[in-house]
């Protein structure tokens, strides 16, 4: 149990009706999971409204509401608090009623549009293999420690990531990388958090549906930036001209990496080949089973946060020589048959394009290159035609099929990506609304040395249709199916 006052500290408050000295025994905006002495928190939300629940919470024994606007009818007994914003006041209620674990560990944000799990579990696997305890917040999983669970979210809701940080001091670590997604950013998601370092990868098109224009996608990520205290550093891919845009109004310590641009940590790729990437970093050599230019950038964050955080630099390039792909990020095995299979979470036009342009630049020209492809549902329309145009135009054929199509009609997500094929590409284009035909199909048509790539599911074990989520594992039914497709 914790004072109701102790858990509002820094909280921004309107008014109150009723004593916060009082104590409380959790924190909850889901009204469904509030119990006896609870707080319940009226987050307005993009589908529903949790002021329409604060009755609801209060039946259920909630001794405070937290809430934007206070009800026209108050119950006696029960304190009200009206906040400025409800969404901020939850953050640094979470981080109070888990006693800011944050300020115990070294919290380093990842922001971007491509690249953030990468970057966050190669540095998680990097700072182990230097000897420290470290913390994981992903899109594919959480560690605390040795200890895995399920990943919910790209950026957890605040209780969650207050709790599983809590968690961490509880078992000794002392580094924790953390993805952090504009979702995230923009529902507050990481306010009251005590960040010792935030890294930028790039930002091009995707959550438009969310965000409606580029230039709000952009400024999202800002502020992640602009939040950081002075202590702390900003580390920039400024080969994307947004880089130097995250910048602008930052306290933090302003640091910059590049391929192609001046930069305080530069890499040039020597080598680029399907067994892996040889890499000059600052004047020094090192080998990386990671393959293409988009890993290139993502080792050289990890080199420099590793840097920044003064670990030996010789060390450094050592453990990155050791360094494993995330699992479904440029993920591969060759078959029997000697043919090359990918999969790979791309589901932006540029993570599409860069994974692309990556085997084709590997790739002698005498392999066919098939790309089995599709759009989630209900998420941004408009890279639909954007991601087809790119899959048939760096690929021999394109299989557009269906990704997670959600509530949509999956036929009507493939006919929106067709849109985008240009009149010199149809010949080289199918359409297969059974994700596992259309991998069966491009199988079928693979030859010895031929390529098969397939992309916007990576990691993901599930297939989601009509709120349905089945077991569906890519790299499972690929491997399966060229295990059993004899040329």
């Amino acid at each position: 149990m914790i004072l109701l006052k102790d858990i509002l500290y820094k909280v921004n408050i309107n008014a109150v009706a009723g004593n916060t000295v009082t104590y409380v025994n959790d924190v909850h905006f889901d009204s469904r999971k509030v119990s006896l002495d609870d707080v319940f928190v009226a987050v307005p939300g993009t589908v529903v409204d949790g002021h329409d629940y604060i009755t609801k919470a209060v039946e259920a024994g909630a001794i405070a509401v937290v809430c934007e606007r206070l009800p026209e009818q108050l119950v006696n007994g029960i304190t009200y608090v009206e906040v400025e914003n409800a969404h901020k006041a939850l953050a640094v209620m979470a981080a109070n009623f888990y006693g800011n674990p944050s300020q115990n560990l070294k919290l380093i944000g990842v922001t971007g549009t491509n690249g953030k799990t990468t970057v966050t579990s190669l540095l998680s696997q990097l700072f182990t293999k230097a000897g420290y305890k470290t913390g994981l917040l992903s899109t594919v999983k959480v560690m605390v420690g040795s200890k895995e669970y399920p990943a919910t979210h790209t950026t957890p809701d605040s209780m969650t990531i207050n709790r599983y940080l809590k968690m961490m001091n509880d078992a000794g670590v002392e580094y924790c990388f953390m993805e952090v997604s504009s979702h995230g950013i923009h529902q507050e998601r990481t306010m009251g958090l005590n960040f010792a370092g935030g890294v930028f990868t790039n930002l091009s098109h995707d959550h438009l549906d969310y965000h409606k224009t580029f230039a709000e996608y952009r400024d999202t990520k800002k502020r992640f930036f602009d939040e950081l205290p002075k202590n702390a550093f900003a580390l920039v891919n400024v080969d994307d001209k947004n880089g130097v845009v995250m910048l602008q109004n930052t306290k933090a310590r302003k640091v910059t990496y590049a391929l192609k641009t001046y930069a305080d940590y530069k890499a040039q790729i020597l080598e680029n080949q399907f067994t892996g990437l040889l890499l000059k970093v600052n004047d020094n050599g090192v080998w990386s089973r990671l393959i293409g230019s988009f890993n290139a950038y993502n080792l050289l964050a990890v080199y420099a946060v590793a840097d920044l955080f003064e670990l030996d630099k010789l060390e450094i390039l050592k453990y990155i020589s050791e360094l494993e792909s995330v699992g479904g990020r440029f993920q591969y095995f060759i078959s029997d048959d000697k043919i090359t299979a990918i999969v790979d979470y791309a589901h932006t036009p540029d993570a599409l394009k860069n994974v692309l342009e990556t085997i084709n630049a590997i790739r002698t020209g005498n392999e066919t290159l098939i790309t089995v492809v599709g759009c989630g549902g209900d998420r941004d329309k408009t890279k639909r035609p954007i991601m087809a145009n790119i899959a048939s135009t760096l690929s021999t054929k394109a299989i557009f099929t269906s990704d997670n199509p959600r509530t949509e009609d999956p036929n009507k997500i493939i006919e929106e990506m067709e849109s985008g094929v240009e009149p010199q590409n149809f010949n080289k284009t199918l359409s297969i609304e059974d994700r596992k035909q259309a991998i069966k199909t491009a199988c079928q048509f693979a030859q010895a040395n031929d390529i098969i790539l397939i992309a916007g599911k990576g990691h993901e074990t599930y297939q989601e249709i009509n709120g349905v989520r089945s077991d569906f594992d890519d790299m499972k039914v690929v491997k399966k199916l060229l295990t059993h497709i004899k040329k």
